[in-house]
């Protein structure tokens, strides 16, 4: 069965038009079968992340346990609040270190923002251009080290393995720029829709390195 047959196929599937794929094919992510329920873990995923991270330094942390979360939800796994904050309990000591050096460099690219916008530095569009790609580019980097993170491995090998992640996904690296973007954007527009854009920003690195797969 090539791509088109097997595409039409599973349409008939899920439509009940046809026959069913279930003993050829088993599902690829039993969890994400109901689009209501997945939005709802999302939003409560996106709740746990903004609890864990409130103090700024343990957002890495958070993010990590957030995604692991989410993984274990779509994979119709065991994905309990506990088990949520297990892996942010096991995330935080080397996320601590992530989460102070994030700040420390999102603390001085937006005081360059700052400056530029207020005219006290030659060259200032150019300084605010250049602050605001700093702060997108380190938030894909912060998504990526999250979605590497793992209790066995820690956060060593997830932060050097981001130029290699987003290397091999430049239109991943793409979309995880467009989550930043869109968290920021809803957070400023309304500080508590940052529950639903972390949320987002956290299934986004769940998704998007599986859509290579179905390829």
């Amino acid at each position: 069965m090539d791509r088109r047959q097997l595409r039409a196929a599973r349409r008939a599937d899920a439509s009940g038009s046809g026959p069913t794929l279930g003993e050829r094919e088993p599902a690829r992510y039993p969890g994400a079968k109901g689009a209501f329920a997945l939005f709802g873990e999302v939003l409560l995923t996106g709740l746990l992340i903004t609890i864990a991270g409130l103090l700024v330094v343990t957002l890495p942390a958070a993010l990590a346990a957030g995604i692991r979360h989410l993984r274990r939800y779509v994979n119709a796994e065991q994905s309990h609040t506990r088990t949520f904050w297990a892996d942010w309990r096991k995330a935080l000591p080397g996320g601590l270190i992530v989460g102070v050096a994030a700040t420390v460099i999102a603390t001085v690219l937006t005081l360059d923002i700052v400056l530029a916008n207020s005219g006290a530095l030659p060259g200032g569009p150019l300084i605010g251009i250049i602050g605001w790609a700093g702060l997108v580019i380190g938030a894909v980097a912060l998504l990526a080290a999250a979605g590497g993170w793992t209790p066995e491995t820690g956060w060593r090998p997830a932060v050097r393995g981001i130029p290699a992640a987003l290397a091999g996904d430049p239109m991943g690296a793409v979309y995880y720029a467009v989550a930043a973007v869109l968290t920021g954007v809803v957070t400023w527009m309304l500080a508590p829709l940052i529950i639903a854009g972390l949320g987002c920003s956290a299934f986004a690195v769940v998704a998007i390195p599986a859509r290579r797969s179905r390829r």
